[in-house]
């Protein structure tokens, strides 16, 4: 009897304890709103992001260089796809990133200025992993493509530049994604157009419907 007794003793407590832990803290997934642990971004739902307030996209021709091309205004937009429990990797579609060419400057020796820059192939796939890697992956059988069109003497030049993937890191401390030199190789273009791109730029505030995002 006294043997019952105990393990009915112990199966009661270990319900208490299972009952006291929230199911909110089970549940909590990759990306949040309004703080860690807080309202579930819901599939569907939209998010978008501009440049760091003060910051700029560039795209130099080399790692160490600052040869290139410079804008103050560009965005992201993406729609999540998938938002499991933390820790995970959660997955949005990139149907949309832009770069506002009247914002944009070039240094580049012959070049008077930048028509356009169209960022090809969308959408692309993002993940985002608990730990803050960003990872931007274009469908199969394509890349992550960037056309630029330069304005010459001799006329307008398209230069074509492809990776494989782009690799960034989010932030809770400012809700950013920063992209640091992400390497882009020249597939087709003249010979002003630089053989190798290298891609920075911050993003930031990352929100939904206005709210900030948190990756858990």
């Amino acid at each position: 009897m006294r043997t019952r007794s105990l393990l009915a003793l112990t199966g009661a407590v270990a319900a208490l304890t299972l009952a006291a832990v929230p199911a909110s803290a089970a549940d909590t997934p990759v990306l949040t709103t309004g703080g860690l642990g807080g309202t579930p971004v819901a599939v569907g739902d939209v998010l978008t992001a501009p440049l760091a307030t003060g910051t700029t996209a560039t795209l130099y021709s080399s790692d160490t260089g600052t040869s290139g091309i410079s804008c103050t205004k560009s965005q992201f937009t993406a729609t999540v796809a998938d938002n499991p429990a933390a820790p995970g990797t959660a997955t949005e579609t990139l149907s949309g990133h832009t770069f506002d060419s009247s914002t944009c400057s070039t240094n580049v020796v012959g070049v008077l200025g930048v028509t356009s820059i169209t960022v090809n192939n969308l959408p692309y796939t993002t993940a985002v992993s608990s730990d803050g890697t960003v990872t931007v992956t274009a469908p199969s059988g394509s890349s992550v493509q960037t056309t630029v069109v330069l304005r010459t003497l001799l006329g307008s030049i398209n230069c074509v530049y492809q990776t494989p993937s782009l690799t960034g890191k989010a932030d809770n401390a400012d809700n950013s994604i920063t992209f640091t030199k992400q390497q882009f190789t020249k597939t087709s273009g003249s010979s002003l157009c630089f053989a190798n791109g290298y891609f920075t730029a911050k993003y930031a505030p990352v929100t939904d419907g206005g709210a900030l995002v948190f990756v858990n």
